[in-house]
Formats: structure tokens, sequence, C-alpha cells
């Protein structure tokens, strides 16, 4: 799986479901500034006043898991950070598919008096059955309203259930590095749990999904936090808590929450539609390392390259080619190559938007008129998105795309994948650098980041691996190091 930013031989864990077992629609909601004083007090005044709002999800899921088939590696991520708990599993009949039942808990906030709730999609997926728990002690049946996997969000609505205690949004673009939060959540099943901290970093992407852009923050969360609010000190909501950095699966003071308007702008749409309109601009794009970028003739790494256009799409349309390095869009800056697609995501279908890019050396406008993304053309736009080798090799890898190729000066019909980031902490530090492009790994021609991923497989035993590389176009081989784990 990709390696999480910073580069880290921690992992990045989904904290919400402890396994147990095999206002209007469409209206915005309200904001408020964030406050960073911490009361001398403490936060008892604060947390008696927004507590009341956080429920307790416990949630029955059925899926399918084919038994004849071996472990995915995030099968496998997950079943040791907690997701999937195979101690806790039903047993079941040997048939090559079996249904197995799984409960889980997490956490939300409610938005509204009549029971709108707000949580992680990875929460309530898949659900057979929802109950959720007040601080009050009361409970109620929660229906479905719309969730949208690309961000980890869902709404839920409690059935019959009116005057009850809820909470607003704040203004998350307003947070500063530094800023005093408090995380409110159900931890392991332990019913209300009051951690606080602060801001540790913005815009932080866990390559969890296109769309990263996380607080991180030192508040304590844990699995069972999942879809927890974290509130600034004025009791508003300025994240929902996601995903944590950890090497066991418990809190070490890394933890990644949703920002608010992000979370807001969704829910709005879930509650209007059921489901997330985003724009399309149908292109594959890399990142623009600082040797790639050297290699083109660019200063600056800042931008998207453009891989592929797809074709029948608003890019061929708008004039964009291979090779085009897109550094801005309706004049915001693309400072990592991940906001390019949040920046198109949020312009709807039809409007137009204006592309700075640099092609062959100069710098021209371009005007785009936006589609909108659906499903079936969401697997062309990932595909050169980096795969990561983890702790084997401390890399990220990406497939060599022709147009690449071309850039780099690589002769016709090139082939391998080119190493876009370095585990500085990792076993190849040094060994390798981005803008390597691996030919060959233990003998056998590597095509794919799958190739070289089976090729490390089979050199876990012997641990290291020799890898035919292109470094400046000139082939060279490394004996790369491969961790036992």
């Amino acid at each position: 799986m990709p390696l999480p930013t910073p580069r880290s031989s921690l992992k990045a864990v989904l904290i919400a479901s402890t396994l147990l077992a095999g206002g209007a629609v469409g209206t915005a909601l309200p904001v408020a500034p964030a406050h960073a004083e911490v009361p001398m007090q403490g936060y008892a005044d604060l947390v008696a006043r927004v507590s009341p709002a956080v429920v307790f999800i416990e949630v029955t899921a059925k899926s399918q898991e084919t038994a004849s088939m071996a472990a995915s590696p995030l099968e496998e991520f997950l079943r040791r950070f907690g997701e999937i708990d195979p101690q806790f599993r039903m047993p079941g009949p040997p048939e090559r598919e079996r249904d197995r039942v799984m409960h889980g808990l997490g956490s939300g906030f409610l938005i509204s008096q009549d029971g709108v709730i707000v949580t992680n999609n990875h929460v309530v997926e898949n659900a057979t059955d929802m109950t959720v728990k007040l601080e009050d002690g009361r409970e109620f049946k929660a229906e479905m309203v719309g969730a949208d996997p690309m961000t980890d969000i869902a709404v839920i609505r409690l059935r019959d259930a009116s005057d009850l205690p809820f909470v607003e949004f704040g203004d998350s673009d307003r947070l500063r590095v530094g800023d005093a939060v408090v995380a409110v959540g159900n931890p392991f099943g332990l019913g209300g749990t009051v951690t606080s901290g602060i801001v540790s970093a913005m815009g932080r992407n866990i390559n969890s999904g296109p769309y990263d852009d996380y607080i991180q923050t030192d508040a304590a969360i844990n699995r069972g936090n999942s879809g927890g609010p974290l509130f600034d000190t004025a009791g508003k909501v300025v994240g929902m808590n996601t995903a944590i950095f950890s090497p066991s699966g418990g809190s070490v003071g890394i933890g990644f929450s949703i920002p608010a308007n992000t979370v807001r702008d969704v829910v709005a749409q879930l509650q209007e539609t059921g489901s997330v309109s985003r724009g399309w601009l149908g292109v594959t794009i890399q990142p623009l390392t600082p040797e790639i970028a050297q290699a083109m003739g660019l200063e600056g790494s800042r931008g998207a390259l453009v891989a592929e256009v797809q074709p029948d799409s608003p890019a061929e349309a708008g004039g964009i080619e291979s090779g085009d390095v897109i550094t801005a869009v309706n004049g915001q800056e693309i400072g990592e190559r991940s906001s390019l697609p949040r920046l198109i995501a949020a312009i709807p279908n039809g409007e137009e938007a204006r592309l700075t890019v640099q092609r062959d050396g100069r710098e021209s406008e371009m005007t785009v008129t936006i589609g909108e993304l659906s499903a079936d053309r969401l697997e062309p736009a990932a595909a050169a998105a980096p795969e990561g080798l983890g702790a084997p090799l401390g890399l990220e890898v990406q497939p060599l795309e022709p147009a690449l190729a071309r850039q780099l000066g690589l002769p016709e019909g090139a082939s391998g994948v080119v190493v876009t980031a370095v585990d500085p902490a990792g076993p190849n530090a040094g060994r390798l650098a981005p803008g390597d492009v691996i030919e060959e790994a233990g003998g056998r021609a590597i095509a794919t980041p799958r190739d070289l991923a089976s090729a490390v497989a089979e050199a876990r035993g012997r641990g290291v691996l020799l890898l035919k590389v292109l470094r400046q176009g000139n082939p060279v081989y490394v004996g790369a190091e491969v961790a036992s784990s």
C-alpha cells in the first residue's frame, strides 16, 4: 500500500470499527471561527455542552469473503490493526464463498434536532442494522441517508427522533497549527471519552484516497473514535476523526481528522441527493518530483504532470496533452499532486475552469469545460497513482508511462517502474532515489508495480534483491535491501 506522508515506517490505520464478531435539505450548516485559547479551568464546561450530541454507533454488517483466495495485503493489514480481527470471527463452512456477520463500534455526532448524524463511511458501510446510543442512555435505530466512500463521510438518520441535542460546524480553514482542539468519541467501546491536544499540521496527505487533506492532531484518538468530532475551544466541530498513524493500532499522538469544511459540503449533498457530484477533467497524473522537473527543464517541482489524456474527455476537448504540467486551477496554485483532484472535484459539471499549463518550457492559460466524475471514469483517473512497497523496500513506485519516458529522455520502448519517493528511514535510503527507473528485479523484467512486488516477495528470505536501474539514462545495478517485515 502507498507509504504515508510524511515517509515513515508507521502504518496509517483507519480507526473506526472495533470489531467484536466475525437541518434542512441542502442548507449550509452554521460556521464559527476557531479559537486557540485553552481555558484556565480546563474543558469541563465545553464538554458538558457538546458531549450530549456525540453518539455511540453499533453496527451489524454482512459481507462476503472468498475462502479459497489468499488474503490481499490490505486485508492482512486490516487484520493486524483491528479492522478485521480473526480471533473474533464467527466460524463458518468451508464453501468457496461464505457469508460473514460482523459487529462494529464507532462514533458520530448529531447535527440537527431531528436526528441527522454524521459519521465515517467505514463505520456504517454495508450495515444491515444500526443502533445509536446517546449519552443520556437513550437508544434509536438508524437508517442510511447517503455515503461518500471517496471522502469516507456518511450521513445516517435516527428513526422517530425529535428535540435532540446537536452541534454546529466551525470553519476549518481558519485553523492554525498550534490551535487547541478536543476530541470526543467512544474508543474501544468504552463510552464517551474526551481527549485534548493541538493541531499538529494541516493539509496532510496519507494516501488513503484521492481527496486527502487531513488535519493532524496529537489529541489521543483510537479505534472506535472514527466518526467522532474534533472540537475547537468554542465548541464548534472543526474536524471528524478518521485515521491514525500507529505501529500497534493504538494512539501514539498522531491522528487525522477530515476538515469540517469538507464534511459540511459533502453532508449537504448527501442530505439533498444521497450522493456526491464531482467535477471531471479526464487526465491521468503523476507527481512532479524535483528530478523529473529538472529533466524537463522546469524550475521548482510544483504542479501535476499529465501522463495520459483520456479519450473524449474535457481535457482532450480543451487541448490538454500528455506531458503538460498543470500548475494552477482558476488561479489557485497546485502545491502537490493530490491538490489537482480536489480543485477539479469542487468545480460543478458544465462550468469552465482556467488551467495554467507549462508545455515545452512555456506557460499558457487554457480553458476547459469540466464534466461530471462517474464511477467508470474514476478508475482510469487514478491509474497512475503511486503504489507503495512499504517496509520491504521503503519505496513508492509508478508505471513508466510513454509520455514520462520521453520527458526523461529514455529510448522508445523503455519499460519499468519509476521510483517516486524513498523513505529516508527505510532500508534503501542512499541506494535508490526518486527518478530511478527499475527495469529488472532478480533477473525478471519489470513492467508494473505488481511485477516488482512479486519479485520482492520472492526475495524476502534472502534479504537482498538485485535491481537493474536506469539512472539519468544510464544503466546501473543496485543491491537493494529487503526488510523482513
